[in-house]
């Protein structure tokens, strides 16, 4: 009997360790999405691979959502349409205060309105706190201009699921180790 609650015990941690390893992969914001391994951030009929970097705090990580940790962050937008390269984008995050009517006033970081023939947009920022933001990314041509809005947050490194996956394991590790003991033991008393 103990035997076989054991094995169940084991097989559902086993489960849910391996449910909280894929779980962080699966979610989108705005305009932003991850499609075939890759952020993509829509605006209007155009698309552009969207990657950011925090290279002292998380080294070669990229993200493509929410920033794990406030402090310099890399930002690169990468056209995907050739059409982009004759438009103008500008680059604009906000405080997430429920209003955008006076965009200076919630402005923390603004990348004025400029061509990238060479087809990439690079820029940095130092967050210095945590919180919800939104970023604006307006692209205008002759005739169009479009904008896509984006929310995030910064300084959520605590999301990270690793801690709870090594538990996990550690509890499998020891279940395991339990049920291989007492199975040796009726072994033996037998």
């Amino acid at each position: 009997m103990l035997v076989n609650v054991m094995k169940s015990i084991y097989k559902s941690m086993f489960m849910v360790a391996l449910g909280m390893a894929y779980s962080m992969q699966l979610y989108a914001h705005g305009g932003l999405s991850l499609a075939e391994d890759m952020c993509k951030l829509t605006v209007g009929p155009y698309t552009m691979h969207f990657t950011g970097y925090q290279p002292e705090s998380t080294q070669e990580q990229e993200f493509c959502e929410d920033i794990p940790m406030i402090g310099r962050t890399v930002v690169a937008l990468d056209y995907i349409n050739e059409e982009l390269r004759t438009m103008t984008t500008e680059v604009r995050i906000i405080r997430d205060t429920g209003s955008e009517e006076n965009l200076d006033a919630v402005t923390i970081f603004h990348l004025p309105p400029q061509v990238y023939s060479n087809g990439s947009v690079t820029f940095e920022h130092g967050f210095t706190e945590a919180g919800k933001f939104v970023g604006l990314v307006t692209v205008r041509g002759e005739k169009e201009e479009y904008v896509s809005r984006f929310p995030f947050s910064v300084g959520a490194g605590g999301k990270s699921n690793l801690p709870y996956i090594i538990g996990v394991i550690v509890l499998a590790a020891v279940g395991a180790i339990f049920f291989m003991r007492s199975k040796k033991n009726k072994t033996e008393a037998a």
